[in-house]
């Protein structure tokens, strides 16, 4: 019987192929490529979403990630609270100005020991001093806190935001809009920070008619005061001066309820994983 390959040599006994057929088959074929090794697999490394750092998301007003506003957030407190708090000198002062000018303007000229009047007047000065160190102090705190959150807003929700994130801290400063684009950036950045459904405005737009209140008030109190010349002007002006600082107050406790609040809705969102954003 012939090799079933060849056609030409005789089977090897109880096969289908001669000697040299059976031979070459059992060869191993020699490969021109040289093996490449198998290169084991890498496990991949999970990051938990809305953990604080990792590589920035490329959200569409530049890259963000999540930063915790937690010791920004406590300090912007204590310093709105403390500035706060020197609004209540600031009453005070003005009250006791308040008191001499109505009874100069009462009884005239005389009827108030210059002593008196020159005390009055040294307290008004520190507690001004005073109210606009602490002002100072707290606006930065809160620009840096508000800055922060924005941030994290942006990975929590990259198009939910209608402004530029330079107007965050720039809209402060910029007549006119300051009265509206804080506002709006602050209502974004709560809506993204927001649980599902939860995301009531009611404490924003309580703090910032208490703010824009304040601001109408001290510009027409100094106004006011600065052309102030009789006693009955002074009484006046020094009352819309009280009742800014009394605005003041009302809109620092409001605000330090927002940074508290917003602060924590942005931890336990970061924290707990759910960003509304896919990466």
């Amino acid at each position: 019987m012939l090799c079933a390959q060849c056609r030409q040599s005789a089977v090897t006994p109880g096969g289908t192929l001669c000697q040299n057929c059976a031979g070459a088959r059992a060869q191993p074929v020699q490969s021109s490529q040289p093996v490449q090794p198998v290169q084991p697999v890498q496990p991949v490394q999970f990051v938990q979403p809305g953990a604080y750092g990792g590589t920035p998301l490329d959200a569409p007003h530049g890259p963000a990630w999540l930063r915790s506003p937690v010791g920004l957030g406590k300090a912007a407190a204590v310093a709105v609270a403390v500035a706060s708090a020197t609004d209540l000198l600031g009453i005070w002062s003005a009250w006791l100005t308040y008191d001499i000018a109505d009874r100069l303007a009462g009884d005239g000229i005389g009827a108030v020991p210059m002593t008196e009047i020159d005390r009055a007047d040294m307290i008004l000065t520190v507690a001004g001093v005073v109210q606009t160190a602490a002002f100072v102090v707290a606006i930065a705190l809160f620009l840096a806190w508000f800055q922060r959150a924005r941030v994290n807003a942006e990975v929590f929700d990259p198009f939910g935001h209608r402004m530029k994130r330079a107007w965050t801290c720039w809209s402060w400063f910029v007549p006119v809009v300051n009265l509206w684009f804080p506002r709006r950036i602050m209502a974004d950045v709560w809506e993204a920070s927001a649980p599902v459904g939860r995301a009531s405005h009611a404490l924003v737009n309580g703090w910032w008619t208490c703010w824009i209140l304040a601001l109408i008030a001290d510009r027409v109190g100094s106004t006011t005061y600065r052309r102030a010349e009789t006693p009955e002007e002074i009484r006046d002006a020094v009352g819309q001066a009280m009742f800014a600082d009394a605005a003041h107050l009302g809109a620092g406790v409001l605000a330090v309820l927002v940074i508290l609040r917003l602060t924590r809705m942005q931890d336990e969102k970061a924290r707990g994983g759910a960003l509304a954003v896919a990466v």
